[in-house]
């Protein structure tokens, strides 16, 4: 079972948490009128704030990588009001954390801190995790969901195993980057997972870290990049659902636990943090951004002279003509 979360009003998941994180800084008064709201957000935590600020009525500064594939939370932030400071990806993720927290302790400054704010998870134990439980009647066996900052698998994962002891909690990481379990931080494409962070929210091991269950997590999965991107247009183009990069990851570890013999009949649920049209400038898309640039040129070539047919996307050949 897939969990639709693009139809939220700011198009994903992390809208959830913007709002409760929000509001909850409202409450405590480290929030008020007049003020500047400030995260980092590689992912859709940004747009969330973005546009919950701009409903509210607050200024917003949202930093991010200085990346390519930033380019839709660049321009969806942008066009939210916010203001967008782009980070040197050469410094360190640390280094960039201080600098937004060093932003957000200037006065009349806000800093949300998805990151490691307790709100993050908080927000999943009172909405998403009762929803899920909810709309599944219960009878959910397996919960699949990659770690971006780890709220939402800390969050549903605290409210199920409340609820049902024997459920399965399932954390999805990147293949070339496993640092949940000790491995070293490397390079992937699977966008929304495995920002080279350890999660804050999914507690420490004993001794080194390794694929032991921890905390409300039971498996320690991953999934590289090529099989993520695989089942994202497995996904599109057989079932008609557009899904992000991360969504690819956790459906291909769905398919696998539920050919395992012991998922039989089981009821497996993965969350779609977003929509695929968010993904544009990853790997995802490289191939149809490079068919789309040769079919729409930027100097259109509708002429008396040529064919009625300029394009035909199953036949290249025709653009030659």
């Amino acid at each position: 079972m897939c969990k639709l979360e693009q139809h939220n009003p700011g198009g994903s998941l992390k809208d959830r948490i913007a709002l409760h994180m929000i509001e909850k800084a409202e409450r405590e008064g480290r929030l008020k009128p007049g003020d500047v709201i400030v995260d980092i957000s590689s992912g859709n935590t940004g747009i969330g704030e973005a546009m919950v600020a701009a409903a509210k009525g607050y200024k917003c500064i949202i930093a991010m990588p200085e990346a390519p594939v930033m380019y839709e939370r660049y321009l969806t932030c942008r066009m939210l009001g916010a203001e967008v400071h782009l980070l040197n990806r050469v410094y360190s993720n640390e280094a960039m954390l201080k600098y937004v927290e060093e932003l957000g302790q200037q006065e009349g400054f806000c800093y949300i801190n998805q990151f490691y704010s307790d709100y993050n998870p908080e927000a999943h134990i009172v909405r998403l995790g009762p929803e899920i439980w909810s709309q599944t009647h219960g009878q959910i066996d397996y919960f699949v969901h990659g770690i971006g900052t780890g709220g939402c698998v800390q969050g549903v994962g605290t409210f199920l195993k409340a609820k049902k002891p024997a459920a399965k909690i399932i954390a999805v990481e990147p293949s070339e980057s496993r640092i949940h379990i000790g491995e070293p931080k490397g390079k992937h494409a699977i966008l929304g997972i495995g920002a080279g962070l350890r999660s804050a929210f999914l507690g420490e091991p004993d001794g080194a870290f390794d694929e032991a269950p921890r905390g409300v997590v039971d498996e320690w999965a991953h999934v590289d990049t090529p099989s993520a991107m695989q089942t994202v247009h497995r996904m599109c183009q057989l079932e008609g659902m557009m899904i992000g990069p991360s969504a690819g990851a956790s459906l291909k570890v769905a398919f696998d636990i539920a050919a395992r013999p012991e998922a039989a009949g089981k009821t497996i649920v993965v969350v779609i943090p977003s929509h695929a049209l968010r993904y544009t400038k990853t790997p995802l898309w490289d191939e149809l951004m490079a068919e789309c640039a040769r079919a729409l040129p930027a100097i259109p070539v509708s002429a008396e002279e040529k064919p009625l047919l300029l394009w035909n996307s199953s036949d290249e050949l025709v653009a030659a003509q």
